[in-house]
């Protein structure tokens, strides 16, 4: 399959890069700007995309390509960043502009450029840059421009060669997608054929030749969508050789457990297993405070327990997950572009000796890309738009020390927030809400007298794939009804606030 490789070079869009390409149907892959030719060959690009990022290309030690990208023969797009780095390598010249662009701009466009195909003379770009390109390298003709940006896009088109300093990739910019859909159907040649259809025969296929006619798959079901979707696919692909356990580590939501074994061994007729670990993952977590060490620690105990369910259920050569591709993202750090936010329990915290090989059929998906894999495989609205649940569960939700009296509040008023959100017609349009308990404890006054009691922080976004998001606006008389009943029906809560805070600079989880 024909594959668009985007170098990222640390831009906060890079990941957004991938999802616009996917949107076109063509797949994406996002490496690290100073990945070897070598590393980038092997996924057979039909085109590569320079990403922007922070850095001056005129700074020592700023990021860069391998030069042997420009002998791969391939289209490559330079985008803010890139665009000056390909003027840089190939022998134009970049400065500092006079006036530096942060925001809407105006563009004066050659339509006759195959990237411009569709746009106006004229258009409005989102610009975010401090430097510029003022000098052509050669073989390069300016075919967009503007008083602050002399060349604000420009192409060589006998090596199909091309840079915009603008982002098309944001909403900001309004023909974006039209420019993206010129460069990889129009210039590159990509076929619209990254569908879930397709991948779903693919990876069946592929997960049939990996785990062979013998070996069976132990999964980690969690009971969310993603290992749902695993669930699904490794049924396709092996029958009654995938095994799932799911794990009650005391960490989960109000009659999770018992909902996860209904749900899993009747309606999808899974050969289900379920282990209560609760007290071996509460003693292992008692006294720890830092969010770090829990997911690490829970990984650690999963891990365990999958292995000792692997031996005594009679041997497995591989362990499913649902891990996806923003897991991967945050958890591994780009040499230099993007920093760890934090560690994945499924993908971090996994220690680096394991005795089962692991099967992630999801790994370079995105959430809503999981969610129309599993409409493909036939599973049910109530499983594919279940909200996310965070792999260590309530333990990163708990803030601070976790004690079974926590848990056991942040579970009353969690299920507070669930009920109401769905009585409220807005559980599958908000992307993710949830309570929090949060580690300090204030005045109040309940029956005339003083208390001293918790806080409860109710969150709510909003989100295409948990790259960023921003905070709902849920209803005055919504948020009234939460506090209400939290506080009245919940032993030990005087207070709940509401989290006002978007992604980035916040996350969405607490810890």
């Amino acid at each position: 399959m024909q594959t668009v490789v985007i170098l990222d070079f640390g831009s906060q869009y890079s990941q957004l890069i991938a999802r616009r390409i996917r949107e076109l149907q063509v797949r994406s892959e996002l490496l690290p700007g100073d990945a070897p030719v070598a590393e980038i060959r092997a996924h057979s690009p039909a085109a590569l995309i320079f990403a922007g990022g922070p850095a001056s290309v005129l700074a020592p030690g700023s990021p860069r390509p391998d030069p042997a990208v420009f002998e791969l023969g391939v289209p490559i797009l330079g985008i803010c960043y890139g665009l000056q780095l390909m003027g840089h390598l190939l022998g134009g010249r970049v400065a500092p502009a006079n006036d530096r662009e942060y925001g809407p701009a105006r563009l004066e466009v050659d339509a006759a450029s195959a990237l411009f195909d569709g746009w106006e003379v004229e258009e409005e770009v989102w610009m975010s840059h401090g430097d510029r390109l003022e000098e052509l390298p050669p073989g390069f003709r300016v075919v967009a421009r503007n008083p602050s940006s002399p060349v604000a896009a420009m192409e060589d088109p006998e090596r199909r060669f091309f840079g915009v300093q603008f982002h098309p990739e944001v909403s900001h910019t309004p023909k974006g997608m039209r420019l993206l859909k010129n460069f990889v159907h129009r210039i590159a040649g990509c076929p619209s054929n990254w569908t879930m259809q397709a991948y779903a025969e693919r990876q069946v296929a592929a997960l049939r030749e990996r785990i062979g006619e013998h070996d069976r798959v132990l999964l980690a079901l969690s009971g969310g969508v993603d290992s749902s979707v695993t669930a699904a696919l490794l049924q396709r692909a092996i029958g009654d050789r995938l095994v799932c356990v799911f794990v009650d580590n005391g960490l989960l939501r109000k009659d999770e457990a018992r909902q996860v074994e209904e749900r899993y061994a009747a309606r999808m007729g899974l050969n289900l297993v379920c282990v209560d670990a609760a007290e071996q993952f509460l003693d292992a977590l008692a006294g720890v405070v830092d969010p770090e060490q829990k997911r690490k620690i829970i990984g650690r105990a999963f891990v365990k327990i999958f292995e000792e369910e692997a031996k005594r259920l009679g041997g497995f050569r591989f362990l499913g997950q649902g891990t996806l591709y923003p897991d991967v993202i945050e958890s591994v750090s780009f040499r230099g572009p993007a920093v760890t936010i934090k560690s994945h329990h499924n993908v971090g915290g996994l220690p680096e000796k394991m005795k089962l090989e692991l099967v992630e059929p999801l790994r370079e998906l995105f959430k809503d890309e999981v969610r129309a894999l599993g409409a493909e495989l036939g599973l049910d609205d109530e499983l594919l738009w279940r909200q996310p649940f965070p792999g260590p569960g309530l333990a990163v939700r708990v803030l601070g020390a976790l004690t079974r009296e926590r848990l056991d509040i942040l579970r009353e008023a969690d299920a507070i927030v669930a009920q109401e959100i769905k009585a409220a017609g807005l559980y599958r349009s908000i992307w993710q809400s949830f309570a929090v308990l949060l580690p300090v404890q204030t005045v109040g006054v309940m029956g005339d007298e003083r208390t001293y009691d918790n806080v409860i922080a109710v969150r709510a976004v909003n989100s295409v794939d948990a790259m960023t998001a921003d905070w709902a606006r849920l209803p005055h008389e919504l948020l009234a009804r939460l506090s209400s009943r939290i506080i009245n029906e919940v032993a030990g809560v005087n207070r709940v606030v509401y989290d006002i805070s978007s992604k980035p600079p916040a996350t969405i989880e607490w810890e």
